[in-house]
């Protein structure tokens, strides 16, 4: 790890004279850099209409509903205090502000568009205008100097630890300033952030005449490390490295906000799941940038612990509405399975630092399982409605939202879609890593040098993917392929759940034509050659349908399955099965129709039939089968035909089921 470290402090000492743009989101301290969405133009089928809908719909959208709800006038009433001033509906409320921000200026990158821009601006002048003179900015308590809202305390920071949010703001506003500043180079936000920051550090902390508190959610470790990195501050980076060190050594010992013990003694994941996932995010950034072994020891057994333990089929985590936390070990309910947009987020963000801490693919594995299941299903492919937990069964009336008083989950997918591309490459030295497949052409930095890729598939509903060499500023270097975990006969990197068939997927990566073996290395085929312009390199993946069982412990799911295919999760719907969903069960070998065309979307999406039998009672009451099908949908695209049932998990292989089969 030393290297890594004096390869860091070369880094940051020309931090200062980079271009605003090559200050990327996590990249100039990890192992492996993730090349930025900017450098990837994506052209995709299924992605592009996510990617416009988020810029046309989501984005606009989220804006509206900040006015309209009074997030963008707390700013005003903070800016001219007043005692007639009404308070904030919620002590957070800046927050979704400060996420739709960033996702705009994500957007901005890509797309330019000066009226968005100017709106922002506008804006951030509002924002700017409401700041206290020593940096504080917390519309919360500042809108109104005779009230105090019921969920701050008396005094700054004194509410932290229960739930006033005031960190938890700060650091939106400052992913917020960081990602503005780097698409239009403005620094009006990015200004303000510095000055309430340095406020923090005055402010909080364990020296006397400071407030030893940690925060009450987490999300200011992440922020402060890019202001860090922006920057070069180093008190900022003391602070993050305060903010996880001392948790669990302040006043509050709560397991809901990790608090219950030190980070270094925790070995389960705990309480609130987005507090988690922004917490352990915030583990892994400081044991990048510190190179400090104990943090990787510590991040490493919590997310075995999610791998092993507490992770849905469909990539989600929390099981319970009881404070949208994780359940005990195995703990995995489905009908009241919580799985918040905002953790499934929360745990792509965590996975897609753990793979460039080690580059394994078992990291991608878990982030894709979650972003084309747990996480896509938060938002409609219309971009104008939005779940905010996302359970795996549901008898009906349960529906996406256009907003929510807590909007935290729209917000938050405001600023993920529009950086996706940023997930689909990295770069180590001379190996290119190529993790996510969607069609795109990406201008790759290797080893000093540009190298451009382009990319074309009709993945996830095809398993056919391949790469052309575009140019080839550097000729010698390493593709490094992600084989998926699918492919290899295991869907999650546990035994949480394993395929219930007896598919033996393959797969076959040819170079101009020619098969090629390549050599394996922690899930990555590795192709190490001296290209040229116009090499192509086919990649093929068996994509079957899978049935997937879970671990007999996971006591909701004992003589279940579900499907699968690839990395898409598969649900059934009354829209599809008029007679319920809840009335049907499997036999062990259901024959299936992989490519079965339904009215979702005009026919476009694929989904799957398979043969079932469907229970009801006679006029006498007993249980009577009969022979049927049931039409399942990818998990994500459920509940666009209105508010009806919907399961993931059936019942499988009764002797009296196969019988009638």
């Amino acid at each position: 790890m030393k290297k890594s470290v004096l390869f860091f402090a070369a880094v940051l000492c020309a931090l200062q004279g980079f271009a605003r743009n090559e200050v990327s989101q996590i990249s100039v301290n990890y192992p492996i850099t993730p090349v930025p969405f900017t450098s990837v133009k994506v052209d995709d089928g299924f992605w592009n209409a996510r990617l416009q809908a988020s810029r046309d719909v989501t984005i606009p959208l989220a804006f509206r509903k900040s006015e309209e709800t009074g997030r963008i006038d707390n700013f005003v009433r903070a800016a001219h205090p007043s005692a007639d001033n009404k308070l904030p509906q919620y002590q957070y409320d800046d927050s979704d502000v400060y996420k739709v921000i960033e996702g705009a200026a994500y957007s901005l990158q890509t797309y330019p568009d000066k009226r968005l821009e100017r709106y922002v601006d506008s804006l951030i002048t509002l924002i700017v205008a409401a700041q206290e003179a020593d940096g504080y900015l917390y519309t919360a308590r500042t809108c109104n100097p005779t009230k105090i809202h019921p969920g701050t305390g008396k005094t700054r920071w004194e509410g932290e630890e229960g739930g006033s949010h005031e960190l938890y703001c700060f650091g939106h506003l400052a992913e917020a300033a960081v990602a503005y500043w780097q698409a239009t180079g403005k620094r009006a936000l990015l200004d303000a952030t510095i000055r309430f920051a340095d406020c923090i550090c005055r402010e909080v902390g364990p020296n006397p005449g400071q407030a030893m508190v940690i925060p009450g959610h987490q999300g200011i470790e992440l922020a402060m490390v890019k202001l860090y990195l922006a920057t070069g501050k180093k008190e900022y980076l003391d602070e993050v490295r305060y903010f996880i060190d001392y948790r669990g050594k302040t006043k509050t010992k709560w397991e809901y906000i990790q608090s219950h013990k030190p980070v270094a003694d925790q070995t389960e994941v705990v309480g609130h799941a987005v507090r988690a996932m922004y917490l352990y995010s915030g583990v892994a950034d400081l044991a990048a940038l510190t190179g400090d072994e104990n943090y990787i020891h510590i991040i490493d057994r919590l997310w075995d612990n999610i791998a092993n333990n507490k992770l849905y089929i469909t990539g989600g985590i929390g099981a319970t509405a009881n404070g949208e936390a994780f359940g005990k070990n195995y703990e995995l309910p489905n009908e009241t399975a919580y799985n918040e947009t905002c953790a499934a987020i929360g745990l792509t963000f965590l996975n897609q630092r753990l793979f460039l801490l080690h580059g394994e693919s078992k990291y991608i594995d878990m982030l894709e399982r979650t972003l084309y299941n747990g996480l896509l299903s938060g938002v409609s492919v219309e971009g104008n409605s939005f779940f905010y937990p996302n359970p795996l069964a549901c008898h009906g009336g349960y529906e996406r939202s256009e907003w929510f008083g807590c909007a935290c989950c729209p917000s938050n997918i405001c600023r993920f879609i529009p950086s996706l591309p940023g997930y689909v490459y990295a770069v180590k030295d001379k190996t290119v890593y190529a993790n996510l497949f969607l069609s795109n052409r990406a201008t790759l930095d290797v080893a000093g040098k540009q190298v451009v890729l382009s990319q074309q598939t009709g993945y996830p509903y095809d398993g056919d993917i391949a790469f052309t060499v575009e140019k080839t500023g550097q000729k010698a270097f390493d593709l490094a392929i992600r084989i998926p975990g699918w492919v290899k006969n295991k869907p999650v990197p546990s035994d949480l759940y394993t395929y219930a068939d007896n598919e033996r997927p393959s797969y076959e990566v040819r170079v101009n034509g020619q098969p090629v073996k390549g050599d394996e290395a922690k899930g990555y085929l590795h192709l190490n050659r001296q290209w040229k312009k116009g090499d192509k390199v086919s990649v093929h993946f068996d994509m079957p349908v899978r049935t997937v069982k879970a671990n007999p412990q996971v006591k909701a799911d004992n003589g279940m399955v579900c499907f699968e295919r690839g990395p898409i999760v598969y649900c059934a719907e009354t829209a599809d099965n008029p007679k319920g969903v809840f009335t049907y069960a499997l036999p062990k070998r259901p024959h299936v129709e992989q490519t079965y065309p339904t009215n979702l979307f005009g026919g476009k999406q694929v989904g799957i039939r398979v043969a079932a039998q469907h229970l009801s009672l006679d006029g006498e009451g007993y249980v009577k089968t009969e022979r049927d099908h049931l039409t399942l949908v990818p998990y994500h695209l459920w509940d666009h035909r209105g508010a009806k049932q919907m399961k993931v998990w059936f019942p499988q292989g009764t002797k009296e089921i196969e019988a009638v089969e």
